[in-house]
């Protein structure tokens, strides 16, 4: 062994890198100048023999350690390029040294990853295929702060820990390394080496793609492939969103139900949505769980196929005008010896009180919002959604679950706030950030919360100090509309309250109503919690869906693929004239844009009401019948003197109802009904909705009425003479 070369090594930490201990072997192993020359040294595990390749010239080099550490000096005042050329059982491979290449993340990038606020995380960490100068490799970034050494392992190193150990950033932990030659395709995982001794293998938090499920390697992918997209002009349109007064339609639907991303464009564009909202579309593994229980959150579940068949998925949804809402789960995540779980031998992306961490309804892992690095983690995967792969927004699962400690949690089984309250005061901070930050960077971005509490005025400003929702699920109306559509219509009259008590809180947030798969499910299971026969059952979702279209409120609901052609047309129809009708969406959040025509016909199961916008033109008169009775000449209360026209009716035939319609439009008389002068008089469907639009116009004025001489003579009063019989009477006496 050469002198000078073993002067020059550090062998204490040469040791480590053998053991696998160490957290910066680019201080060790990267090439550097020396008085002598060029140190270069290098870890190779079963290597019989290695070089040192630059230009025409190879440099043999001495094993240091029979572990497999070899080094050499070689001559010349800088650093030049070279390559390995290792021989392993006869068989030889060249290859560029990993640390001989700087690191990819920057200080500055590190600062914001330390303070929560570096948004565009996902471009770094993770793994990512590059080319730095001539040389083609993926780098790779993963958060371990509390790990004694990372590795990376692969089909590319045999999944041999000793060869790719990772650089370690001492602000942040990230954990750090370029492997040249490492492409698309390769499985990968993170070894991580926690105190204690024990190695733990780690699916990538950041990765891109993973293995087929329940199979967990990452997997080296470009994010969205090579996708050309085509739908610059739908995201300058999406802005519109921001105002919250245009008309959203949602079709809530899972990817594991179609063949593919056409069917389900085809067939959401036929119906006249405006919006589909996808089921979790990141990996998961366990199947009982469910889409739910996310495993990989920057990854499309392979179930569904490669990412970029997702990215051409949500391509050719705005290609035909139809927005992208994904559910997402920012509350908690599965416990998985891989996952995230003690990612680092710590509790790192989980709460950090073992009392507080396990939630127990689902025995899932709450995450440490107080962390600013996992906060940036949940923040950095929205924008990777928005950005990378184009989607129009998100509703976030089980947000009372992030905002309440006790959420389902008893007596002593939680701890307070510092102010003693169940408030769980980072996570609020947590949500103002994300909805404030997603906005202002992308507006038009639909943010909508699932939360069953009652926390207050969720859909409020972050400037008015509140959480900044766009819109939250109205379960309850959901809840209460679906008891009453579950009793007999003799019974409905005893809970008609439930259909009208909504509007006493309708304008407390801004709500999505929906009748989806969580509360009525798609059409069998929808029709199952009906009573009545096939065809009454089909009648009453057709109702049913009038309302909620009616109601104030974005609109959400999942019939499903399989439904009858007939339901195909009402649901286009009646999404039709929701789209086109700004009465229905205009003043959604306004009081002015509802108003009770009659809503106390409990006996008769009946609603009239309007929907209005600041011109009376557009008002809409909505008329909707839950009784089981048809009703043929039904007098109803009108707003204005004028002309109605029936628009839409659920009964009509070729929606598969019995055609109790009014074909022809009429005008009111002035007769009061409803504490309203004139009314009108229409044949209203069982178990069914009209709406009706009208023309306004004056009531026409009496004309007097010409008499002729026998009509005056009848109405002369008796004893009185006419002028004419006066004049005759001179006549006569004058001739006397």
């Amino acid at each position: 062994m050469s002198r000078s070369v073993y002067d020059y090594m550090d062998w204490p930490r040469i040791e480590a890198i053998v053991y696998g201990e160490e957290a910066s072997p680019k201080d060790v192993m990267g090439p550097r100048l020396t008085t002598e020359g060029v140190l270069i040294q290098g870890f190779f595990p079963g290597a019989e023999s290695v070089e040192v390749v630059s230009g025409r010239k190879a440099y043999p080099m001495e094993m240091e350690d029979e572990a497999g550490y070899f080094a050499v000096l070689i001559p010349g005042r800088k650093i030049p390029a070279y390559k390995y050329r290792v021989t392993r059982q006869g068989s030889t491979e060249v290859s560029a040294d990993p640390y001989a290449f700087s690191g990819q993340i920057t200080e500055d990038e590190e600062k914001a990853f330390c303070a929560g606020v570096y948004y565009h995380a996902y471009e770094k960490l993770g793994a990512h295929q590059m080319t730095i100068g001539t040389t083609e490799g993926t780098c790779f970034a993963v958060w371990a702060p509390n790990a004694v050494s990372v590795s990376v392992v692969g089909d590319f190193n045999n999944w041999d820990g000793r060869g790719h150990l990772m650089h370690r950033m001492p602000m942040s932990g990230i954990f750090e390394l370029f492997i040249p030659e490492v492409k698309a395709g390769d499985l990968y995982k993170y070894e991580i080496n926690i105190k204690g001794g024990q190695k733990v293998l780690k699916t990538d938090p950041y990765g891109t793609c993973t293995e087929l499920p329940p199979a967990t390697a990452s997997v080296v992918a470009k994010a969205a492939g090579n996708m050309t997209w085509e739908d610059a002009s739908w995201i300058k349109e999406r802005e519109k969103y921001a105002d919250r007064k245009q008309p959203v339609s949602i079709y809530e639907t899972s990817l594991d139900k179609w063949k593919n991303g056409e069917e389900l464009t085809a067939f959401v564009k036929k119906l006249g949505y405006t919006h589909v909202e996808l089921h979790p579309v990141m990996g998961y593994l366990d199947e009982e769980a469910g889409p739910y229980s996310t495993f990989s959150y920057y990854a499309p579940d392979r179930r569904f196929g490669l990412p970029e068949e997702f990215a051409r998925l949500v391509n050719e949804l705005h290609k035909a005008e139809i927005g992208v809402i994904l559910d997402w789960t920012p509350a908690h995540f599965p416990r998985y010896a891989e996952g995230l779980e003690c990612f680092d031998g710590t509790p790192l992306y989980e709460v950090q009180d073992p009392e507080m961490a396990v939630h127990p309804m689902w025995g899932t892992l709450l995450y440490n919002y107080e962390s600013p690095m996992v906060a940036d983690f949940l923040l950095a995967n929205v924008f990777f959604w928005t950005e990378v792969y184009h989607v129009d927004g998100f509703r976030l699962d089980d947000v009372d679950a992030m905002l309440y400690l006790d959420y389902g949690r008893e007596g002593s089984l939680w701890k307070p706030n510092i102010y003693g309250s169940s408030e769980n005061l980072a996570a609020v901070e947590f949500l103002k950030h994300l909805n404030s930050i997603i906005k202002k960077k992308h507006p038009g971005i639909i943010m909508i919360a699932q939360e069953d509490g009652l926390w207050p005025e969720l859909t409020d400003s972050v400037e008015n100090d509140h959480i900044g929702f766009d819109y939250k699920w109205n379960n309850n109306w959901s809840s209460d509309f679906l008891h009453y559509l579950s009793l007999d219509p003799i019974e409905r009259q005893y809970d008609h309250d439930q259909l009208t008590v909504s509007m006493l809180y309708a304008y407390c947030e801004h709500y999505v109503l929906t009748l989806g798969t969580r509360n009525a499910g798609e059409l069998k299971e929808f029709m199952d919690k009906l009573p009545g026969d096939e065809s009454q059952k089909l009648s009453q979702i057709r109702a049913a869906y009038t309302y909620q279209t009616l109601h104030p409120g974005l609109k959400m609901n999942a019939p499903g693929k399989d439904i009858p052609q007939e339901l195909e047309r009402f649901i286009h129809d009646l999404n039709e004239v929701y789209t086109s009708h700004p009465a229905l969406w205009q003043k959604d959040d306004e009081v002015e844009g509802f108003e009770w025509v009659q809503l106390m016909k409990y006996e008769e199961n009946i609603l009239t009401f309007m929907r209005k916008t600041d011109k009376p033109e557009e008002t809409l008169l909505a008329v909707v019948n839950f009784a089981a009775v048809p009703y043929e000449n039904y007098q109803i209360g009108v707003p204005f003197y004028g002309k109605y026209k029936e628009i839409f009716n659920s009964d009509r035939k070729e929606y598969g109802g019995q055609g109790t319609v009014n074909p022809r439009a009429k005008t009111c008389k002035a007769e009061p009904c409803d504490e309203r002068e004139n009314s009108l008089r229409l044949r209203i469907p069982a178990l069914g909705a009209v709406i009706l639009s009208c023309t306004l116009s004056e009531k026409a004025e009496k004309k007097p009425v010409r008499k002729t001489a026998a009509k005056k003579k009848a109405e002369k009063p008796a004893g009185k003479k006419t002028a004419s019989e006066k004049k005759i009477a001179a006549q006569k006496k004058t001739a006397v």
